[in-house]
C-alpha cells in the first residue's frame, strides 16, 4: 500500500462523501425510474463509480453481492474495447464467463471524457425481470445448461458515440417475454449513468484532474488502511466453517460449502477447496460473484464506516476450485445463483465468528425466497410476476435478529401486495409473521415471514427458489436454529401437498400456494433470556404461551385475556 500524507483534510472528507453521494445518486435514479417491479420495489439493483483504469471509486447503498463483480465486468469491457472506447458510447454484458454473473444481471457501462480525455465510468448493473429461455423469469434452477437461460451478450457496443445500435437492441429486445419492461430498465441504467457522469465532471471541474485523481487514490489507500487496522485487531489464525444448500432442483441431495479463512496480519486468504463440484441445475456461480460475496460478508461484520470500493478488496485473496458451484464453468447453467451468494455469507460469517464475536450474527434466512409466474394472456403476450420475500436476520451477541429485512447480501426489499396483485393475476391472501418460528436463545433470532397467493388467471408457471428446508439456519453460542422454510400447495384442502424447495410446475385457475421463509437462528442460552422480553413477545404475538413454557422456560398465564409472567413458576422450570 502506497502511503499518503493529505494535504488537507478537510477537503479530503468532502470529496470522499460527494463521489459516495453521487454513486447514491445513481440508485435514486434507477429507482425512480425503473419499469419492472422486481427494480423498482424489490430494488434488486447496483450501482458504482469507477476510474479510467476501471478501479471502483464508491458504490451506492445497493445490493452487496453485485458491486464486488464490477472489477470484473470493467475488465471485460477494457479487454474487448481498449483504445477504442470514445465518448458517447455505451457498453452492455451479461455473459457470465465475460464479466457477468448470470444472464438477468445486465451491466451498463458508459465512459466519461473530460477535456478530450477519459475520466472514469459509471456502471449500473440491474437485475432484469426476464432475458428469455425457456423459463418465466430466466432463473429456473431446473435449467441445464446456459443456452436454456436466455440471450447471452458478450461485452457489446451498444450506443458508438451517441448512436444507438438499432439493430443489436431489436435482438435483444426480440428474445425476452417482456420488451417493453427490459426496455424502460436498461434506459433506467443510462439515465443513471447519465446523471453519474454529470457528477463526475462536475468533480472533476471543482477539484481539477490531477487534483481529482489524487483524491481517488487516496480514497482507495484510505480504505485500505481501515479494513487492514480491523483486521490486524482480530486474532491470527485459521477458521473454518462447513454448511449447505438442501439440493439443487434436480434431486441431488445437500450441497455441501467449505471455506478455510486464514487471517495473517492484515492479509485474509479464503480457500473454498472441498465445497462442491459445479451441479448439474442453475445454481453454480462464477469466480467473480464468490469473491463479491466474500467482500460483502466482512464488509457487513465490520461495519459501515470503510467506503466500498477497490482498495476495500487489497487485502484478500481467495483459492477458489475450478469447476466448483463456486466457479461454474461455461456452459453450466447460473440462473439461480443468487442462493449460492447467500449461502457463502452464512458460510464466512460462522467461519469469523470466534476471530469476531462482537460483530457476527447467527445466521439469518439464507437469502430471499422468490416466486416466478409466467402468464400468457389471449393475445399471445408474456407477463411476469416476481414475488420476492425477505426474511429475518439471526440474533447478535447484543439484540435480537430484525425482522422482515432484506439478508445482508442483498439490500434488497419486500414487493407491497399491491404491486404484486396489479396485473390482475394473482390475489394475495395472507401476509405476515409466523409465532414461535424464531431460533431461541438469550437473544432471539428474526422470526419466519409468510406470504399466501392465489391465481386468478386460466394457468401460469411457477418456479420457485427457496432453501433452508434440512440445512436450518444456525445459532451461536447456545443459541437454537430458526424454524425451516416451506412452500405449500392449496393448504387446508384433500390436493394439499409439500413442494420441493426449488419446483418447476405449472398450476391452474384457483391454486393457493403458501411460502414460509426460514427464520433467524437465536444467540445465547435460552434460559439466559430475560423473562420480560420473553413476555414482550408473547404481548406482540411473536411468540405464543406454549412456546415461551417450551423454548424459553418462562411460565406465563392468560389472566382476564391478558398474559402474566409467572416469576415463581418460571424459576422453578429454569432450575431443572
Amino acid at each position: 500500500m502506497t502511503k499518503r500524507i493529505l494535504r488537507d483534510a478537510a477537503t479530503f472528507e468532502v470529496f470522499r462523501n460527494a463521489v459516495s453521494g453521487l454513486a447514491d445518486e445513481l440508485a435514486i435514479t434507477i429507482l425512480r425510474t425503473a419499469h419492472s417491479q422486481i427494480v423498482a420495489s424489490s430494488m434488486d439493483f447496483s450501482a458504482a463509480l469507477c476510474d479510467a483504469s476501471g478501479r471502483t471509486i464508491a458504490q451506492a447503498n445497493t445490493c452487496p453481492v453485485h458491486l464486488g463483480s464490477i472489477p470484473d465486468a470493467m475488465d471485460a469491457v477494457l479487454k474487448a474495447f481498449g483504445d477504442e472506447i470514445t465518448d458517447g458510447d455505451v457498453y452492455i454484458l451479461n455473459d457470465p464467463s465475460q464479466g457477468g454473473m448470470h444472464l438477468p444481471d445486465i451491466f451498463i457501462i458508459a465512459p466519461i471524457f473530460y477535456e478530450a480525455a477519459l475520466l472514469g465510468y459509471v456502471v449500473t448493473v440491474v437485475n432484469h425481470s426476464d432475458v428469455g429461455g425457456w423459463s418465466a423469469g430466466s432463473m429456473a434452477s431446473q435449467s441445464t445448461s446456459i443456452f436454456a437461460e436466455g440471450i447471452q451478450i458478450p461485452p457489446s457496443r451498444l450506443i458508438a458515440a451517441g448512436t444507438v445500435n438499432e439493430t443489436f437492441y431489436d435482438i435483444i429486445l426480440r428474445n425476452v417475454r417482456e420488451p417493453s419492461m427490459l426496455r424502460g430498465d436498461l434506459e433506467s441504467q443510462m439515465a443513471a449513468c447519465h446523471a453519474g457522469g454529470a457528477g463526475m465532471i462536475e468533480l472533476a471541474v471543482r477539484y481539477g484532474v490531477p487534483e481529482y485523481q489524487a483524491l481517488v487514490d487516496e480514497l482507495l489507500d484510505y480504505s485500505e488502511a481501515l479494513v487492514r487496522a480491523a483486521l490486524e485487531d482480530a486474532p491470527d489464525g485459521v477458521y473454518r466453517f462447513e454448511d449447505q444448500i438442501d439440493e439443487d432442483g434436480l434431486g441431488s441431495g445437500p450441497i455441501p460449502f467449505k471455506v478455510e479463512i486464514t487471517i495473517t496480519g492484515s492479509d485474509i486468504h479464503f480457500d473454498y477447496t472441498g465445497s462442491s463440484p459445479q451441479v448439474a441445475s442453475a445454481l453454480n456461480a462464477t469466480e467473480s460473484f464468490t469473491r463479491s460475496a466474500s467482500y460483502a460478508s466482512l464488509q457487513g461484520a465490520l461495519g459501515s464506516n470503510i467506503p466500498a470500493n477497490s482498495g476495500f478488496y487489497r487485502p484478500f485473496s481467495f483459492t477458489i476450485p475450478e469447476a466448483s458451484i463456486l466457479n461454474g464453468q461455461r456452459p453450466s447453467a447460473r440462473g439461480a445463483r443468487g442462493l449460492v451468494a447467500y449461502r457463502l455469507v452464512d458460510l464466512v460469517l460462522g467461519a469469523l465468528a470466534p476471530a469476531l464475536p462482537d460483530h457476527v450474527p447467527a445466521a439469518g434466512d439464507g437469502g430471499p425466497g422468490s416466486i416466478a409466474l409466467g402468464i400468457t394472456e389471449p393475445d399471445g403476450s408474456q407477463v411476469v410476476i416476481w414475488d420476492f420475500m425477505m426474511g429475518s436476520w439471526g440474533a447478535t451477541r447484543s439484540g435480537d435478529g430484525n425482522d422482515g429485512i432484506s439478508p445482508l447480501g442483498a439490500n434488497m426489499a419486500n414487493i407491497p401486495v399491491e404491486e404484486v396483485e396489479s396485473s390482475g393475476h394473482v390475489r394475495i391472501d395472507a401476509y405476515g409473521f409466523v409465532p414461535d418460528s424464531a431460533g431461541a436463545g438469550q437473544f432471539r433470532g428474526g422470526l419466519s415471514l409468510f406470504r399466501d397467493m392465489t391465481l386468478l388467471c386460466d394457468e401460469a408457471t411457477m418456479q420457485i427458489r427457496s432453501d433452508r428446508r434440512t440445512s436450518q439456519p444456525y445459532g451461536l453460542h447456545g443459541g437454537h436454529q430458526g424454524a425451516p422454510s416451506l412452500n405449500l400447495l392449496d393448504r387446508d384442502t384433500d390436493r394439499e401437498k409439500v413442494l420441493d424447495t426449488k419446483p418447476f410446475l405449472v398450476i391452474k385457475q384457483g391454486t393457493t400456494h403458501r411460502h414460509i421463509t426460514a427464520a433467524g437462528g437465536g444467540y445465547g442460552h435460552p434460559y439466559d433470556r430475560e423473562p420480560r422480553l420473553v413476555l414482550e413477545d408473547v404481548l406482540e404475538g411473536k411468540v405464543t404461551v406454549d412456546g415461551a413454557l417450551r423454548d424459553y422456560g418462562v411460565a406465563i398465564e392468560v389472566q382476564q385475556g391478558k398474559p402474566v409472567l409467572l416469576d415463581a413458576e418460571t424459576k422453578r422450570v429454569r432450575s431443572k
